[in-house]
C-alpha cells in the first residue's frame, strides 16, 4: 500500500491507497521542519502510524511545507523510515503537491495560501521556477499568519475600527504578555498568528477587513510578480532548477498564465482573491481548500 501525505504547518492530510482505492484517510496536526523540532515531528508521525495500524504501507509519498530544501528532506525522511521501518520513501516540497493537485500533467502557475504560502511555474512534469520562501517572520505574503498579524497590529495601534475592535477584544480576551510569548518562544508562531485570519473571515462583510485581505493578497502576487526596475532575485533550487530573475521573467509573465491556487485562505476568501487576480488580468483556472482530493485523483490516474 502506498501512503500519501500533504502537511502544512497546521494539519497534515494523510491517505493510505490499495491499489487505486482509498484504504483509510485521516488528518493529524502539521509541522514545518524548519520550525519545529525533530521529536515533535516523530510524535505526530507516531501518532498517525497508529491511525493506520495493520495497514501494510510499503511506499511512503510526503509533500511538506519547508521541504523544498535537500537537508529537510532528508530529516523527514529519516524519522519516516525509523518510524515505518521502511525505505522506499519520496518527500517533496508542498509546491509540488500543489502543482499535481492542480494541473496534473498540465503546465501553470501553482500558489499557495494557507498557513503560510508560496508560488512557482510547473511545465507538466517539474517545477521550473520558483519564488523564493523566507518563512512567516520575513516573507509568506497572502498567508492566513500574514493575516493574522495584519489583525493583531491593526488591534493594538488602533488602526482597527473602533466597532471592530470590540469584538477582537470579545473574541480572544488577548494580553500583550500572552501574545509576545506566544509568537516569540511558542511551538509555533506561525500557527499561533494564523488563527486571527479567522477573525477576518468571520468579519468579511466589513468593509476595512475586505481593504486589509486585498492588501495581502497584493503583497503575494507583488512578491513573485514585481514591477520593472524591483530589483533581481536568483536561488538554485533542491530540485535543480534555477529561480529566473524576476524583474524580467516574473513567475506567470507569460509562459505559464493560467494559476491555480491551493490552501484554506484562498479558498475563504476566494471572493475577494478572485477580483484581485481580475485586477491583474490573471486567469484562475481553480481554487482547492485541500490538496490531497487534488493528489488523490493525479495518483488514481496514473
Amino acid at each position: 500500500m502506498t501512503l500519501i501525505i500533504d502537511c502544512g504547518s497546521t494539519k497534515a492530510e494523510w491517505l493510505v491507497l490499495d491499489g487505486k482505492v482509498v484504504a483509510k484517510r485521516f488528518v493529524t496536526n502539521g509541522f514545518n521542519p524548519n520550525f519545529t523540532d525533530n521529536e515533535t515531528i516523530r510524535r505526530i508521525i507516531c501518532e498517525a502510524k497508529e491511525i493506520i495500524d495493520n495497514q501494510c504501507v510499503d511506499k511512503i509519498l510526503f509533500y511538506g511545507s519547508g521541504c523544498g530544501t535537500e537537508a529537510n528532506q532528508n530529516k523527514v525522511a529519516m524519522i519516516m523510515a525509523i518510524v515505518f521501518k521502511i525505505n522506499d520513501i519520496e518527500v517533496y516540497p508542498d509546491t509540488l503537491a500543489a502543482c499535481h493537485a492542480l494541473f496534473g500533467r498540465r503546465a501553470g502557475v501553482a500558489c499557495i495560501l494557507g498557513t503560510g504560502s508560496n508560488a512557482c511555474a510547473y511545465n507538466g512534469e517539474k517545477i521550473t521556477e520558483s519564488r523564493v520562501s523566507l518563512g512567516f517572520m520575513i516573507g509568506d505574503e497572502g498567508s492566513g499568519c500574514h493575516i493574522g498579524k495584519r489583525m493583531v497590529h491593526d488591534y493594538y495601534y488602533k488602526i482597527m475600527p473602533a466597532g471592530l475592535r470590540v469584538k477582537f477584544d470579545e473574541k480572544y480576551h488577548l494580553d500583550r504578555a500572552t501574545l509576545l510569548e506566544n509568537v516569540y518562544h511558542g511551538e509555533s508562531p506561525s500557527r499561533y498568528l494564523a488563527e486571527f485570519a479567522k477573525f477576518a473571515s468571520e468579519n468579511i462583510d466589513n468593509q476595512y477587513i475586505k481593504t486589509i485581505v486585498s492588501e495581502c493578497f497584493e503583497a503575494f502576487l507583488s512578491s513573485f510578480r514585481p514591477t520593472e526596475g524591483s530589483g533581481e532575485i536568483s536561488s538554485k533550487q533542491s530540485n535543480g532548477s534555477i529561480a529566473g530573475d524576476f524583474s524580467t521573467t516574473p513567475i506567470g509573465s507569460g509562459r505559464n498564465d493560467v494559476f491555480g491556487f491551493v490552501g484554506s485562505i484562498a479558498f475563504v476568501f476566494q471572493d475577494i482573491l478572485l477580483q484581485v487576480l481580475e485586477n491583474h488580468n490573471i486567469t484562475c483556472e481553480k481554487i482547492l481548500k485541500n490538496p490531497i482530493d487534488g493528489l488523490l485523483d493525479f495518483y488514481q490516474k496514473l
